[in-house]
């Protein structure tokens, strides 16, 4: 933990003060390493395998609706009311049906990410102007090409989208699922909050965040790739 023993003589050398009173968050990180390593591993699991289920469902799904306009609305609307369910209730009621552990963990947060895929995946397909998609149409493209060669590379930007709103909020939402032994930093925020230790609770917190913001960069850069590619 190199980075901390950096941290420490920063802190030490601006305020001895601000140091005596964040000197146990670093102590726990160098002294429980082997364990958070542990746990961030598990985090990670959790999320991509989560993102993966999530981003194949809700892509297809905000595709599916872009040609049955009448139930894409009741469709968003569905995943909108999951999004308004308190993520541990929605871990409750999903017990009897995938019981507890990894697999509710990942249900839970496919549930929860859905809504930023199904929604921008519709949205960027139908902002596409329509002479564009008449014209492609009218030399003789099948729909499935237009699918694939016009719908979905200039719907690229909104979906992308949706998909770092969804990741991020599911990093977030994951720290709720080692309730139910899930696995993940969530199991130092719940510990922390049992016995009490701030250094634990702050620990979790905060490595949530990094990865939280460690996604969404690597999505970020994957998307200007995507767009610069694009552009070639």
């Amino acid at each position: 933990m190199v980075f901390c023993y950096t941290l420490n003589n920063l802190f030490l050398a601006a305020s001895p003060g601000i140091w005596e009173r964040i000197k146990p968050f670093f102590d726990y990180i160098v002294r429980r390493q082997d364990r958070i390593i542990v746990l961030t591993i598990e985090h990670f699991q959790l999320v991509l395998v989560s993102m993966a289920i999530a981003i194949v469902i809700g892509i297809t799904v905000g595709i599916l609706i872009t040609y049955w306009e009448p139930i894409a609305y009741p469709v968003i609307n569905i995943t909108q009311v999951l999004m308004t369910i308190p993520s541990i209730a929605l871990i409750a009621i999903l017990i009897p049906i995938v019981g507890i552990g990894f697999k509710n963990g990942v249900a839970t947060l496919v549930l929860y990410m859905l809504m930023p895929l199904v929604r921008n995946t519709y949205t960027g397909i139908r902002e596409i102007e329509r002479p564009i998609l008449e014209s492609a149409a009218g030399m003789g493209m099948s729909e499935l090409r237009i699918l694939l060669k016009i719908k979905l590379p200039m719907a690229l930007p909104v979906i992308m989208a949706g998909v770092r709103v969804s990741v991020v909020m599911g990093v977030g939402i994951g720290a709720i699922a080692a309730y139910i032994g899930a696995g993940g930093l969530g199991s130092l925020i719940f510990d922390g909050i049992e016995r009490v230790n701030f250094p634990m609770i702050w620990t979790g917190a905060i490595f949530i965040s990094i990865i939280a913001i460690l996604l969404d960069l690597i999505l970020g850069w994957g998307e200007n790739r995507l767009n610069w590619r694009d552009s070639q």
